[in-house]
């Protein structure tokens, strides 16, 4: 089995020594269809000839299998080489791979992802947290506050960006260069989303050579699609929303011992501080 602490994924070796990866979804996370969501997307980027790691179809016709009421689908076995560095001329490519993504992703609609709205986003983990009783008192009142500040922006922001189909969680660990060159894996996170979110994910830095590495990646992408200026200004509260999809997802999973191990310091009002800090430096960061 391949780690991974929220799908099960097995490395199977077929009868003629060939390989297929299975994965087998976990119950009640996405429903059938937010999975054929994810396949259908894939196939879609396959057809449009973009290197992607796409399903394979299933002796019963689809992509999306089912045993006992857990979800699956086979993968082929891919390798390839993960970034170190990228230079100027990767990131340029990387950018119009990304925009040939998101020209794909807006043609169609998905049946059952989540749109991520200020509520998906950052009102909806918020609550989860605080119906959970997870924030310390000192901590409670300062972190809702700097998120609900960054969701009243990130609404506002928000209104007249288009969403469409996209990758969700592409930050580098994710990529892969392989024999068609660079490639995404995993898009178990794809969502209905602005363009944007796929860009700072990729370049996630808050300096000057972030800036720099951004900006050589946005040059490439509008060789293949328009990419406005001022969706930049969405990416504070969606780093936010970052921060509370993943404490979120912790908190959910906090029983499972795995999660206990990997993430021993959650929870802690240490970690709650820090947070809220995050968050009010997001705050502190926002444009007027």
């Amino acid at each position: 089995m391949l780690r991974c602490l929220e799908n099960r994924v097995w490395d199977l070796r077929l009868e003629d020594d060939s390989h297929v990866v299975v994965k087998f979804y976990r119950p009640a996370r996405w429903s059938r269809a937010g999975i054929e969501d994810e396949h259908r997307f894939l196939l879609d980027l396959q057809a449009s000839e973009i290197p992607v790691c796409a399903p394979l179809a299933l002796p019963g016709g689809g992509t999306v299998g089912e045993q006992a009421g857990v979800c699956y689908g086979v993968w082929p076995r891919t390798g390839g080489r993960e970034p170190d560095e990228l230079s100027d001329d990767e990131l340029r490519g990387l950018g119009r791979l990304l925009a040939r993504i998101h020209n794909v992703g807006a043609m169609k609609q998905p049946v059952d992802r989540p749109v991520l709205d200020a509520d998906t986003a950052l009102l909806d983990p918020l609550d989860e947290l605080l119906d959970g009783t997870w924030l310390p008192p000192s901590c409670e009142e300062r972190y809702a506050t700097a998120v609900e500040s960054l969701a009243d922006v990130y609404a506002e922001r928000l209104a007249d960006v288009p969403l469409l189909r996209i990758h969700g969680d592409c930050h580098l660990g994710n990529l892969l260069r392989g024999r068609e060159g660079w490639f995404f894996l995993d898009f178990d996170d794809f969502a209905l989303g602005p363009a944007v979110h796929d860009v700072w994910v990729l370049v996630p830095g808050h300096d000057r050579e972030a800036q720099h590495q951004r900006g050589v990646l946005i040059e490439g992408y509008r060789q293949f699609r328009d990419f406005e200026p001022r969706w930049l200004a969405l990416v504070e509260p969606l780093r936010a929303a970052r921060i509370l999809k993943i404490s979120s997802w912790i908190a959910r999973r906090w029983k499972e011992r795995s999660f206990q191990s990997t993430f021993p310091h959650f929870g802690t009002e240490l970690y709650w501080e820090s947070e809220t800090r995050a968050l009010e430096e997001l705050v502190l960061r926002i444009d007027p």
